[in-house]
């Protein structure tokens, strides 16, 4: 898909993206009971050393997947092109697997830097520790696939930083010549 944005929709800021995303995900909460908002603010922070488009894909990542939200909303609404087609990268497909999907985000950086930081905000050892066994095993085994796959795409400097913002449990796993 195309993103064009209308010349005259003034880009939204930082902060007016994280207002958009905060009244999109108003009422909602995660897997443990944690206001959605924090989820993607925690992203968003990750992602802020690698530049506001980076820090908005970040708190907008769940939007279109979790809310009203369309793609074309968000254009119109003053989200920059390239920031939408970050979240259209990251959004789940119907029909897609999510090892499938985790392959074609690989063929992109900046999505798999964003996928990289949603799922280490995921794996976080407080978050996963209040899931059901099975359920937390089930997932730390899909999010451990899933970095075998995006942790190489990725600069190995900006990897480390983003990891070490959301989750610095998950550098035991970043190879030894990544944060040596």
């Amino acid at each position: 898909m195309h993103y064009e944005q209308e010349t005259r929709t003034p880009t939204l800021t930082l902060t007016e993206t994280d207002a958009l995303a905060a009244a999109a995900h108003a009422g909602q909460t995660d897997k443990i009971g944690v206001p959605y908002i924090e989820h993607v603010r925690a992203v968003a922070h990750g992602l802020v050393p690698a530049g506001d488009h980076m820090a908005r894909a970040g708190l907008l990542h769940d939007v279109v997947e979790d809310t009203d939200w369309t793609l074309a909303r968000l254009l119109s609404a003053g989200v920059p092109a390239e920031v939408v087609a970050l979240v259209d990268a990251v959004t789940k497909k119907p029909g897609i697997t999510y090892r499938d999907m985790i392959r074609t985000i690989a063929a992109d950086e900046d999505a798999s830097l964003l996928k990289i930081a949603d799922n280490a905000h995921n794996s976080r050892p407080d978050r996963l520790a209040v899931l059901p066994e099975d359920q937390r095993a089930r997932l730390a085994a899909k999010y451990e696939d899933a970095r075998t796959v995006l942790w190489p795409v990725v600069d190995p400097e900006l990897l480390e930083t983003v990891v070490r913002r959301i989750n610095p449990a998950l550098l035991d796993g970043v190879p030894a010549q990544r944060h040596a």
